[in-house]
Order: structure tokens, then C-alpha cells, then sequence
């Protein structure tokens, strides 16, 4: 048994990690899907004539995409939620053949998709942006 600097001979190491980070990346998934699952059922909710439910789901999946590449530390992490977002989102707003849907041609409707989108979109560049593995060999310091 060969062992590893700084680790005792017979003792069991946590391996490198690689299942846990898939599973992170997997609940980031299924975050993302339940937001958008969510948000499809809740975003008429209004303030008066505001569709304040909507907006806030909107910006909901934005800030997620971003802590989720934050957490991360890689752009994948920002990305997840939002695919996660987009298809639970756009399946529900898809009409079945007897005609229904779920997300309506209405004015929160409208903002709960294109605004979810746009903050989707935007959440992912900043992840992209921030946590891009070519942007953090730039901030390495020269020796």
C-alpha cells in the first residue's frame, strides 16, 4: 500500500471529489427546474396591475445562475440552473393538443418568460465572465 504525504498509512481519503461535484452540478439542475416549474404556476401573481410575481421569479433564476457559479467556482455552475430554467419554463409554456397552456400570452406571461430568460442569459455571462478557468489563469500571480 503506498501512501501520501501528509495522510497516515490505512486511513481512507474522500478521493478527488469528482461524485460530489457531479451531484452539486445535478441539484443545480433540478434547482433550476423547479424554479422554472414553480414560477410557471405562480407568475400572475400581481401587485395591482404589476406583475410583481413575475419579475421576481425572473430575477430569482438570474441570481441563482450567478451564486450557482459562484459556488462553483466555474461557469458550469451558472449554467445549470438556467438550462434547467429554460426547459421546465418552455415545455410548460408549449400547448398540448387540446389547446391548453400553462404560461399565457398575458402580460406577467410575457415578463416571466422573456424577463426569465434575459436574467437567465445574464446570470450565465457574469458566471461565465468571473469564473472562467481562462480568466482565473489571468489573475494568478507571475513568479
Amino acid at each position: 500500500m503506498e501512501t501520501v504525504p501528509g495522510r497516515q498509512r490505512g486511513t481512507r481519503g474522500t478521493g478527488d471529489g469528482r461524485w460530489v461535484t457531479a451531484g452539486c452540478y445535478a441539484l443545480l439542475l433540478v434547482l433550476g427546474v423547479l424554479l422554472g416549474m414553480i414560477g410557471s404556476f405562480q407568475y400572475s401573481r400581481a401587485l395591482g396591475s404589476f406583475p410583481a410575481a413575475a419579475v421576481a421569479f425572473a430575477l430569482g433564476i438570474g441570481v441563482v445562475c450567478v451564486l450557482g457559479g459562484w459556488g462553483m467556482r466555474r461557469p458550469l455552475g451558472g449554467l445549470m440552473p438556467a438550462v434547467g430554467w429554460f426547459v421546465a419554463s418552455f415545455v410548460l409554456a408549449m400547448s398540448t393538443p387540446g389547446g391548453s397552456v400553462v404560461i399565457t400570452n398575458t402580460t406577467a406571461g410575457k415578463w416571466f418568460l422573456f424577463g426569465g430568460s434575459i436574467c437567465a442569459v445574464a446570470g450565465v455571462v457574469v458566471s461565465f465572465t468571473l469564473w472562467s478557468p481562462a480568466r482565473a489563469g489571468l489573475r494568478k500571480p507571475k513568479r
